[in-house]
């Protein structure tokens, strides 16, 4: 956030607004209490100059109308005589005027040339004609002079008037030297104004500038920090609603932040994929299994169209899949592997209904779909592996039930063949249901521990007797003693199957290899054939349940393509692992691994 300038902060502003207004209520005092003063002052003064003008006026009207012998003095002697009295700063002269605006006297001494000459001031003619007094002021060498005329009335008529001129601008002296005082007394008072401002300002801008700071850490995501009240006033109570607020923050916040964590981690841990998009179809989250799904990096996802990124633009719109409600089915597979994803969506809106985002779950299908294609598979297989036997079994059994029976050379073979068919069903169930309870853990291994060496022996000794093929058996075997703990029976299963096959598919004259080889506390165990070979492509298929590389030949040989499928099972459940090596034309080699059981020095039992 910007920091906020000196001058353009609350603070300054609230001390310059209250000084403002300070200066604007003493300006107001001041110049009315100026305006009030200089009238006073005026109105005293010239009441003081009325009333010893009313004196003078009285001397002088005396002197006008007094009867005179030869032996008294004259008329402007006696004036000159009442005016030489006037010792005063405030007069600065005095004229006495007759009717006929003779001047009759002056008390100034330097100006005595005007008397007997008419007097031509305006003021005086006014008064004279007008019959009362006047007054003015004006400007005489940069002073004030304050000019009376009065006139002097005997017996209600005009003998003359008394024109004074008094020097009032003692008065404005003072009024300037009590301006002078009064702006000193402002500008102290402005000081401590100021002063005063400050603090004032700082109770009040202390708790908004907390705010503000609080405001600020909050904005970064701290909420450690409270607002110290300093009152209980409205500001005070600010601030505790302030704190109180950044409480509801916090916990808000911590609410949010631990929601957020629960669903990073719920999006970080799920094995679905899931992607949102913004209200126009922009992905705004994607998790890291919906980028492996995908295969993209995060950086080409974001920000582009859903559609776009599922790769359904040309098939699909957003708008398509808003309005969606069933899942849809993806498939990316390659010739390398198959992949398949199920999408689900789901719609975010409001309460108004207004459409906020969109939900799209990915959920990796392939095993889904690879477990329904082996079902149906399955199906198909068990189907068609009873539908040769019966239909070879309705075929006997009719031929049997038109007559065929009585034929003794015929009935008999065509017995057998029932029976060699029911035999083989027979088989084929028993599979079945041993595979079927090894996929549902529905049986326990009898474990003991056993000389390998001696077993593997014993099982191929059992079939070296009773072989009727021209085959040939050659056994690798080590004359160290290997010891591991397995169920016995089920381990002769094993061997039994992977040793009839290679009878089976071994020409005359062939070769059957027996091996054991130890390696890293494992017992890896080879039966090898000199047989036609399994294609490079079907090698690994040959474990799958009903697979057959030459299905015509495995039938005719009784075989029900689940031996190999019940020989991984088993040897999966001993904790080892079991595969095959083979080359067109070349023969086959099954190897199959067991644990050696160890003695307490870890050495071999």
């Amino acid at each position: 956030m910007q920091k906020v300038g000196y001058f353009k902060s609350i603070h300054v502003k609230i001390v310059f607004i209250y000084i403002l207004l300070i200066i604007i209520a003493m300006q107001i005092i001041g110049l009315y209490f100026v305006k009030q003063l200089e009238k006073t002052l005026r109105e005293n003064f010239q009441h003081a100059i009325s009333d010893r003008v009313s004196l003078l006026e009285f001397s002088a009207r005396e002197e006008i109308l007094k009867i005179r012998s030869e032996g008294d003095e004259t008329e402007e002697q006696s004036l000159r005589s009442i005016l030489s009295g006037l010792d005063s700063d405030d007069i600065k002269e005095v004229r006495v005027i007759d009717a006929r605006y003779q001047i009759l006297a002056t008390s100034d001494i330097n100006n005595q040339a005007i008397v007997g000459q008419r007097s031509m001031d305006d003021i005086v003619r006014r008064s004279i004609t007008a019959e009362t007094a006047f007054d003015n002021i004006f400007l005489d060498s940069g002073k004030r002079i304050w000019i009376l005329a009065t006139p002097i009335i005997s017996k209600g008529e005009v003998i003359g008037t008394l024109y004074i001129e008094s020097n009032i601008e003692n008065v404005f002296v003072q009024m300037n030297e009590i301006n002078q005082i009064l702006a000193g007394g402002t500008a102290v008072a402005l000081a401590i104004t100021i002063v005063l401002g400050i603090l004032i300002a700082q109770t009040i801008t202390r708790p908004i500038s907390d705010m503000r700071k609080q405001a600020q850490a909050m904005a970064k995501g701290n909420f450690s920090r409270k607002v110290r009240v300093y009152g209980d006033d409205e500001i005070g109570q600010l601030a505790i609603a302030f704190n109180h607020l950044t409480n509801r923050l916090q916990e808000a916040q911590s609410t949010t932040e631990a929601e957020r964590r629960k669903l990073a981690s719920v999006l970080t841990n799920m094995t679905d994929g899931v992607i949102a998009t913004d209200r126009k179809g922009r992905v705004i989250l994607i998790n890291d299994p919906a980028l492996q799904f995908l295969r993209v990096p995060r950086e080409m996802v974001l920000n582009r169209p859903i559609i776009s990124v599922l790769g359904i633009d040309m098939a699909q719109s957003f708008e398509d899949l808003i309005h969606s409600k069933e899942s849809m089915t993806l498939d990316f597979s390659t010739q390398e592997r198959p992949f398949i994803l199920r999408v689900n969506f789901s719609v975010i809106q409001k309460e108004t209904g207004f459409v906020n985002g969109f939900i799209a779950v990915l959920h990796d299908n392939t095993e889904q779909e690879k477990i329904d294609m082996e079902r149906r598979e399955f199906v198909a297989n068990v189907s068609h592996e009873l539908r040769t036997p019966l239909t070879t079994m309705s075929s006997y059994l009719e031929a049997l039930a038109d007559g065929a029976w009585r034929d003794e050379e015929i009935a008999p073979s065509f017995l057998q063949v029932t029976q060699t068919e029911t035999q083989r069903m027979i088989r084929l169930v028993n599979d079945l249901l041993q595979l079927s309870k090894m996929d549902s853990r529905d049986y326990e291994l009898n474990r003991d521990v056993v000389n390998f060496n001696q077993f593997f022996n014993r099982i191929i000794d059992r079939f070296e007797l009773s072989k009727s093929q021209n085959v040939t058996f050659h056994r690798i075997l080590p004359e160290v003693p290997y010891y591991v703990e397995i169920d016995t029976d089920k381990l002769t299963q094993v061997i039994d199957n992977i040793i009839s096959n290679a009878l089976k598919y071994s020409p005359d004259g062939g070769n059957i290899r027996f091996g054991i080889v130890v390696k890293d506390q494992e017992l890896k165990v080879m039966i090898s054939d000199d047989g036609m070979g399994i294609p490079s492509e079907n090698v690994e298929r040959i474990f799958d349940r009903f697979y057959r590389v030459d299905r015509a030949r495995a039938r005719s040989m009784g075989g029900t393509g689940l031996g190999l499928a019940i020989a991984r099972e088993m040897i999966e459940a001993h904790g080892g692992s079991i595969w095959a090596e083979s080359e067109e034309g070349q023969g086959t080699t099954v190897f199959f691994t067991l644990k050696i059981e160890l003695d307490e020095e870890g050495e071999w039992d």
